[in-house]
């Protein structure tokens, strides 16, 4: 009696990129020598692979096959192994699969959010790569979905209760790997509104450049669009002349609040360039002649917000596109998911320059002048910015020389408008309180004075005072802001005082004449404060009689009759240094010997503290701030 062929290993199927290298093995066992014949089929085709005798078949990935091998015997006996099905995917992101691959799955297509209308049918689809290929499981609510175990999970009519958060996970004998959990809506035709699960948007303007030519609008555009995006319930952090390190950290940090639903905005103006689709952010130290290095790749920040898992990613780019220092390098950014999400909104085309606008005694962007106008309306957002498009190539100021581009691939018709339904810590890890702090000072002559922060950038914010009506026996008060010299550096100083931010400090704050007013800038420099570290912001008052300054410029007040014995000039010159903003009051006052020893100084001096960087921090952290300030 012949005995039987028995294989003894059947070929596996796998799920590989084009071009991966694999052996298809098969062995048999049988009472006389074997033979083997491997065979393909594609679609419909089924052939002989000639020269393809051997229980080993090499292959090269190209296109996807199945395959099986014939084993005969000298009687003539033969079988036929297993079919097994080699998938080959064409389109695999850069760096997948991963260098050391043991063959374990890879997810290379995540489900996407579906919104579905009662009745209607419902797929979600993944794919993963695999040695052997992998097998598929969904669940749903962290349910198993017992009838679901394919790549395309389908539900012919959709009900009510088909609604949830969907994953897949796709296992091999090499271990397992997890899809994105993604939500399904079903519900009826009325009930398809969009929404979000919060709103947060980053705005940065670079003005003020180290080797290049400084710009005038991104001041105002930047202004302008937070307050717009204010209305629409977007949580906005804005911020002016940032450096690469400082952008870096205010990115890095913007992401941190992203999440699962939010729409997200990120904002630039200032210098930029376009080279082959990339597109570069210069920061304001970036040096002459500079390189991808030197700045920040807005395609990488894009990658990065995909991996959130937004609703809608929106990137408005308001700078030149045109290509700069073509000897270099472009710097290596993967490609997008295909997750049908992002919005990318232009100021100009590529290879053209975007164009500021004196509008009043302001400046701004052409591309501003017209978003502003179009950004509240209720409407698809890439309709909406195609409304601004139009307007932009009517512009006679422009024509022929600016023109506004998008590109998306936003498949819902989601709006800037859209509800927020908050879901998640990202609401908690912004902060619940937006009030400006203020407080009341009573001298110990009875004058008052109202002190408020000011907030018109994240990173820029106005100390003010103004003084309540004085006592009758208090003469010609003034008062006086002074700041010690830890904070200097954050003290805007008159000759790099930025374009007409008074103005639009007045245009916000309808508040009445102020007595003093200083600026606060690059707040994204402070280091959060040490327990003994304190600075403080001192507000002091004047009268008549004698000249009143601060001397404490440390952890306690000094007062001026605890002087006696220094030297005169010393304790002028720090006088001076510290009220060097107020000059023409000191060319009307002489701080000498008389004075400094008048035993009736003290009591004409008062002085209050108004905040210390420990304060200004607790403000910021309350805001929500904190997250895109701290260095």
């Amino acid at each position: 009696m012949q005995e039987a062929i028995t294989i003894t290993e059947q070929p596996v199927s796998i799920s590989v990129p084009v071009g991966y290298s694999f052996t298809l093995r098969c062995r048999a066992e049988g009472s006389t020598l074997l033979e083997y014949q491997w065979f393909c089929q594609q679609q419909s085709d089924c052939h002989q692979i000639p020269g393809a005798t051997n229980p080993d078949l090499p292959i090269i990935a190209e296109q996807t096959q199945l395959y099986t091998c014939r084993v005969n015997d000298l009687y003539r006996n033969a079988v036929f192994s297993d079919w097994v099905k080699v998938e080959v995917h064409q389109c695999v992101a850069r760096g997948l699969p991963p260098r050391l691959w043991r063959g374990e799955p890879v997810i290379i297509l995540n489900p996407m959010e579906q919104r579905v209308e009662v009745g209607k049918p419902l797929q979600l689809q993944c794919a993963a790569m695999g040695v052997p290929a992998p097998c598929y499981q969904w669940y749903r609510n962290g349910n198993l979905l017992e009838q679901h175990k394919r790549k395309k999970l389908w539900i012919t009519h959709a009900k009510v209760s088909d609604s949830g958060t969907y994953l897949c996970c796709a296992s091999n004998s090499h271990g397992e790997h997890w899809t994105n959990a993604v939500d399904v809506h079903v519900g009826t035709c009325g009930s398809e509104k969009f929404f979000a699960t919060g709103k947060i948007a980053l705005l940065v303007g670079n003005n003020r450049y180290q080797h290049h030519p400084n710009l005038m609008a991104p001041v105002k555009d930047v202004f302008e669009l937070s307050r717009l995006l204010e209305q629409l319930g977007f949580q906005v952090v804005s911020l002016l002349d940032l450096n690469k390190a400082e952008m870096a950290t205010a990115v890095s940090q913007f992401l941190q609040l992203l999440e699962k639903g939010v729409y997200a905005i990120f904002y630039y103006a200032g210098h930029g360039y376009e080279h082959l689709g990339r597109n570069y952010m210069v920061p304001v130290d970036a040096p002459q002649p500079y390189s991808p290095e030197n700045c920040i790749s807005v395609q990488r920040i894009l990658q990065k917000m995909q991996q959130q898992q937004t609703a809608l990613n929106i990137i408005l780019l308001d700078t030149c596109r045109k290509w700069y220092n073509p000897g270099r390098a472009l710097s290596q950014v993967q490609p997008l998911e295909p997750w049908g999400n992002t919005v990318y909104g232009y100021a100009t085309s590529e290879d053209a320059e975007a164009y500021e606008l004196q509008d009043g005694e302001f400046s701004s962007g052409i591309f501003m002048k017209y978003l502003k106008k179009h950004i509240l309306k209720e409407k698809k957002v890439t309709h909406m910015l195609e409304d601004v498009l139009e307007d932009v190539g009517r512009d006679p100021l422009v024509t022929g020389k600016q023109v506004m581009e998008i590109k998306h691939t936003l498949k819902e018709a989601r709006s800037l408008t859209d509800p927020i339904r908050p879901s998640g810590a990202g609401a908690e890890r912004w902060g619940h309180s937006h009030e400006l702090p203020s407080r009341t000072l009573t001298f110990p002559c009875g004058a008052r004075a109202e002190l408020r922060f000011l907030r018109l950038f994240s990173n820029l914010m106005s100390v003010c005072a103004k003084l309540q009506a004085p006592p009758a026996h208090v003469t010609a008060p003034r008062l006086l802001l002074c700041q010690p010299p830890e904070m200097e550096a954050m003290a805007m100083q008159r000759e790099s005082r930025l374009d007409h931010v008074e103005t639009l400090l007045a245009s916000v704050y309808k508040w009445e004449e102020l007595d003093c007013i200083f600026q606060l800038c690059g707040l994204q420099k402070i280091q959060h404060p040490g327990q003994t570290s304190h600075p403080r912001i001192t507000v002091c008052l004047l009268t008549m009689s004698f000249l009143i300054c601060s001397l404490g410029l440390h952890s306690s007040l000094c007062w001026l009759e605890g002087w006696e014995g220094r030297s005169t000039q010393a304790t002028a010159d720090r006088c001076l240094l510290f009220l060097s903003a107020s000059a023409d009051v000191l060319k009307e006052r002489t701080l000498d010997n008389s004075l400094i020893h008048s035993p009736s100084a003290t009591e004409f001096i008062w002085e209050a503290v108004l905040g210390s960087l420990a304060e200004v921090w607790q403000f910021l952290t309350k805001q929500g701030i904190a997250f895109f300030l701290k260095c």
